[in-house]
């Protein structure tokens, strides 16, 4: 598996536990004397704790969970064809080296007919996917879809016996101080569980890019190898793909990072319904209220979502919801940052309805807001960030219909298409998103597209695409 270390220090999992030990240390003393000393009643008022309950480490069984989920955590190995260094003799024979490499990391498996979620950095560019079962069995996988943003994606084994899989828990449920497991192959170590807390959620590591995050944080050791591997409760259930580390050295050093499973499970649920994953979106630009910003805002509040503007033609756009209002809860979840706004819409669909709680000159009200599509579409099949075109837009390229191409991705980054359009795939006319979207619901691997493009000068160019 690669590993790649953002700036921050954030580097991406997979990975070994580091053993550590404790050594308690007795001072055994036989000659220690003790003195009484005056009873000094304290003016605080205290209460008498009790140190048996089942908060403690001592009232929580890690071993059913443990038995649950490792089984169903596999191993998987990602062979990719890459450049090598050139050598002087490659250079006289006008020729390009290369070399196969190999990248591992974990999956778990989610229905026992050999559904894989992991993530996207361990199957990215892959040329073949290999699993490895607990058991030591061993199948080749097959790319379902996969989601740079989110870096979640979907792989599948064949196999004619039902396989031990994780089910789904309720990851906004999941409690700050709440104990999991992290269970994964790190270092190449297969099978090795882990256990922590959960130290946060909501967490954004890189909060300089447009990519808003929410991961789980915990204190569960996890290393490169662990990517796509399972972060798991007492009851061993599925509560985030664990994903990311912050570390200085790209290993763990105590806190780790996972996509929550509420997620997860809509991206894979996408992928297995429409082949892409369907992305919606509230429709505000907001800040994260503190004590400083709620004085020059004149709110009382110092928690939540102020919206500073209503995006046009957005669900928000249509609801009750006004420019000044502090969003601090969506269907009785909790909102207090950003971050935890988009990753719970993050987990809805296009036509959703969720239940607002406003603050509103000082008032409580509720007010219903649809989610609608996020215009803006990333497609790896064809390696494209795409939107629909504004009015604006079909005005300079002189068109009716089509779609900007935002961004590319993969092999295609190294073009710059910001200027192109996309009018037309194979024989089909593109109005809008959903005509290539539907083009591609039935295309297969490695099938060859002839993709029509047109500038903003009028040129129009045609290339042929290979489909991932």
């Amino acid at each position: 598996m690669k590993t790649f270390i953002k700036s921050l220090g954030m580097a991406i999992l997979g990975g070994i536990v580091a053993l550590g030990g404790y050594q308690l240390v007795q001072n055994e003393d036989s000659s220690t004397s003790f003195v009484q000393q005056p009873i000094i009643e304290s003016p605080l008022p205290a209460t008498p704790v009790s140190y048996t309950g089942n908060t403690s480490i001592a009232g929580v069984d890690f071993t059913e969970a443990a038995e649950k989920t490792v089984h169903s955590v596999v191993h998987v190995i990602n062979k990719t064809v890459a450049r090598a260094p050139m050598s002087m003799a490659d250079v006289w024979a006008g020729r390009t080296p290369y070399r196969e490499a190999i990248g591992t990391g974990s999956g778990v498996i989610i229905t026992p007919d050999g559904y894989i979620i992991t993530n996207n950095h361990v199957i990215k560019n892959s040329n073949h996917l290999q699993v490895t079962l607990n058991n030591n069995q061993t199948y080749k996988a097959e790319l379902i879809g996969a989601d740079e943003e989110s870096d979640i994606a979907l792989i599948k084994i064949e196999t004619d016996e039902d396989l031990p899989f994780v089910p789904f828990g309720d990851s906004n449920n999941a409690k700050i101080g709440e104990w999991v497991l992290a269970v994964g192959n790190p270092f190449n170590l297969t099978s090795t569980v882990t256990a922590g807390i959960i130290s946060a959620k909501g967490r954004d590591l890189e909060s300089r890019d447009q990519n808003i995050q929410s991961f789980i944080q915990t204190d569960a050791a996890v290393n490169p190898g662990n990517s796509g591997g399972a972060l798991v409760n007492t009851r061993g259930e599925l509560i985030g793909i664990n994903t990311a580390i912050k570390s200085q050295t790209g290993s763990y050093i105590g806190y780790s990072f996972a996509v929550p499973s509420n997620n997860a499970r809509k991206i894979i649920e996408d992928f297995m319904e429409f082949g892409f994953v369907q992305k919606g979106m509230l429709g505000i630009r907001g800040t994260d209220l503190n004590g400083t910003n709620s004085k020059e805002f004149g709110l009382n509040s110092t928690e939540g979502i102020y919206v500073a503007e209503i995006v046009e033609d957005s669900g928000a756009a249509k609801s009750d919801l006004r420019k000044g209002d502090v969003i601090i809860s969506l269907d009785g979840v909790e909102i207090s940052k950003f971050s935890e706004l988009s990753g719970y819409i993050k987990t809805k669909n296009p036509g959703d309805v969720v239940n607002a709680e406003v603050i509103r000159k000082n008032k409580l009200i509720a007010i219903p807001i649809t989610i609608t599509r996020n215009n803006t579409v990333t497609i790896p099949q064809i390696e494209m960030e795409l939107r629909n075109l504004t009015s604006e837009e079909k005005k300079i390229f002189d068109v009716k219909d089509g779609v900007k191409i935002t961004k590319t991705i993969g092999k295609l980054s190294r073009y710059n298409l910001s200027d192109y359009i996309v009018t037309k795939v194979n024989d089909t006319d593109v109005a809008d998103i959903d005509d290539i979207q539907s083009v591609l619901r039935d295309v297969v691997p490695n099938e060859t597209l002839l993709i029509q493009m047109k500038n903003s000068k009028g040129e129009i160019e045609r290339f042929r695409y290979t489909v991932n």
